[in-house]
């Protein structure tokens, strides 16, 4: 497994002009008003992943292109440019817009910083070499800075569980074999979770056991392969409390559903090294958003997690250094992290959420 990451630099990507060794922590919770900037900050990690999967330009492709990428366009932000800090590694990138309406990987660099020199792993490409590059040269390159970059930076996860839908792929049919690795958009949960109870039944009964603290008359999955074709496929489905009658996903409300995700997501035996979820709170009722902060806090003994949230109430579980508070001012996004000295004497009074309420925190209603 990767390393979490320790400190950022991301210039000229969305709203976000400058963002300059921004340090992470094991916990990391983002609250700003709509437009703030943070889903940007999220969708630099999404982005970040289909660059460690040569998918970069198809991700650049389906919004719309690559100028909506630059700080107020490429005429004012010829390059986006980042510096990521991880273990004892350093990865930076450059891109730019091409005349043909694709996405350029200027420059990729990497250092091992126990010892090593940044050195240039490649330029000019349409995607990033590290996935074919990263055990190129034998034995030497399996222990090289390009393979620990890749390994680290291809760990990461962002996880969006907002499509729940009649026809999202989390209701429909799965293929069995598809239940190595929890995917980004629970796509493959039946599977993963059908995986769990045969190679791992403790993680698998500490999902069901916290999906029934939400959802009472929830007594358990049934995942139950069928052949269809040349293949075995599971879907979704549960049993009632008191009765036999196999429901299937889309008897499930959009909020119980995405439940079931967050959980599978933060209980999963083997955590990606970064966590980064979008909008956990969607569709949650106040127990189950206690519940899911819950899940956030232990998630966060284990790995590294990054919440990006509009939800007040999640604040109260949560220290105020833990806290990172986005705002759009002049046009770019700025992220503070909260300094528990400064509002020492506000938390005797008051909980996180009623000062976010009151605009005492930055960002706040007022903001808006």
């Amino acid at each position: 497994m990767g390393h979490s990451l320790n400190k950022l630099t991301i210039k000229g990507f969305k709203s976000i002009e400058s963002l300059v060794d921004f340090e992470l922590g094991s916990l990391n919770v983002l609250i700003g008003a709509n437009g703030a900037g943070k889903s940007n900050f999220v969708d630099f990690f999404r982005m970040l992943r289909a660059m460690m999967d040569e998918s970069l330009q198809k991700f650049v492709t389906e919004r719309g292109g690559p100028d909506g990428f630059f700080y107020l366009g490429p005429k004012h932000t010829p390059q986006i440019s980042a510096h990521l800090e991880f273990g004892q590694n350093i990865y930076e990138f450059d891109l730019s817009p091409t005349v043909s309406g694709k996405m350029m990987v200027d420059e990729e660099r990497g250092q091992f910083t126990g010892g090593g020199k940044l050195q240039r792993i490649t330029r000019g490409n349409l995607e990033s070499v590290l996935q074919k590059e990263k055990d190129n040269s034998g034995l030497t390159a399996r222990y090289g800075v390009k393979h620990y970059v890749y390994e680290a930076v291809s760990n990461w996860t962002v996880y969006h569980f907002h499509d729940t839908s009649l026809l999202a792929p989390m209701r429909r049919e799965q293929s069995v074999q598809d239940y190595r690795v929890f995917r980004q958009d629970a796509s493959n949960i039946a599977a993963f979770l059908l995986g769990l109870l045969v190679s791992n039944k403790g993680s698998y009964t500490l999902i069901r056991d916290t999906v029934q603290l939400i959802a009472p008359f929830f007594d358990d999955f049934l995942l139950e392969p069928r052949t269809k074709g040349d293949e075995e496929i599971v879907r979704l489905e549960w049993r009632q409390k008191g009765s036999d009658f196999p429901f299937q996903a889309y008897h499930l409300s959009d909020g119980t559903l995405r439940f079931i995700c967050l959980a599978t997501a933060l209980l999963q035996p083997v955590l990606p090294s970064t966590i980064v979820i979008d909008e956990p709170e969607l569709g949650l009722h106040p127990f189950a958003i206690g519940l899911l902060a819950n899940l956030i806090q232990s998630a966060s003994e284990r790995t590294q997690v990054i919440v990006s949230t509009q939800s007040p109430a999640l604040l109260d579980y949560f220290k105020a250094e833990d806290i990172i508070v986005v705002n759009r001012r002049e046009g770019h996004s700025t992220f503070d992290r909260l300094n528990p000295q400064e509002l020492n004497e506000w938390l005797t009074e008051y909980s996180l959420a009623e000062l976010w309420q009151k605009d005492v925190l930055r960002g706040g209603p007022a903001h808006e």
